[in-house]
């Protein structure tokens, strides 16, 4: 047997009772793994299946014979969702979804699985804000993060701070606050609500401009109109 701590990314109900899991585990980064059962009527371990749960999972040791471990066993370590509001749930979900496709080729990165598990730390108590310092801290892990010049303007086509605006960069506002994050790996203590649609606006046009494949969460639609 083997076993797995792991951040429940996605998952997709297969047949009638089974499902399959994407998750990012401690042990060997991005993993997926195949659960028997989990939807049959006496199953209570479905409530389990909550984005960024995350889980203790227990895997048959055979020949792997594909991509998918199946599971003999799964446990909750921490339910983010089960006792919190619709936002916090909303952002999670938002924050699963772009996980999943960033994540899908990454390797076992303990740095990275700590990130995560401070984050659902964050939402759990109810900083609705933690998300955008968590994706910009995520772009140091990847190495992709903007250069720190002494510029107060950041291009993100660059990806680098300049001492001009243009066309393509962020306004004073927003690239005050990313330079905050990057170089105090803190948040913001105080991120004004007008501000903060164009702060996710710049995060997600940054990981299109220098992350490969990358494109905007479906999810993103719902995120804006629940903290509208």
């Amino acid at each position: 047997m083997n076993k797995f701590s792991a951040f429940l990314l996605s998952y997709f109900k297969y047949g009638e009772n089974d499902a399959v899991l994407h998750c990012f585990t401690l042990e060997n980064g991005f993993q997926s793994f195949f659960l028997k059962g989990v939807y049959s009527a006496k199953n209570k371990k479905k409530a389990y299946l909550a984005p960024l749960n995350e889980l203790l999972i227990t895997v048959v040791d055979k020949p792997k014979t594909s991509d998918l471990l199946l599971i003999s066993k799964i446990e909750c370590l921490e339910n983010l969702l089960e006792e919190y509001d619709v936002k916090i749930s909303t952002l999670a979900f938002f924050v699963s979804d772009f996980l999943h496709q960033i994540l899908r080729n990454e390797q076992a990165n303990h740095l990275l699985y700590q990130e995560i598990k401070q984050f659902t730390i964050l939402i759990s108590k109810g900083d609705s804000t933690a998300h955008y310092v968590f994706f910009i801290r995520l772009l140091k892990l990847f190495g992709i993060s903007p250069l720190l010049q002494n510029g107060n303007f950041l291009n993100i086509e660059r990806g680098e701070f300049q001492m001009f605006s243009e066309k393509n960069g962020s306004d004073d506002e927003v690239s005050l606050i990313w330079k905050t994050i990057l170089e105090k790996n803190i948040n913001p203590s105080r991120i004004k609500k007008e501000s903060r649609k164009k702060l996710l606006d710049s995060i997600l046009l940054y990981y299109k401009c220098h992350f490969p494949d990358f494109y905007t969460p479906k999810s993103l639609p719902i995120l804006v109109q629940i903290f509208e």
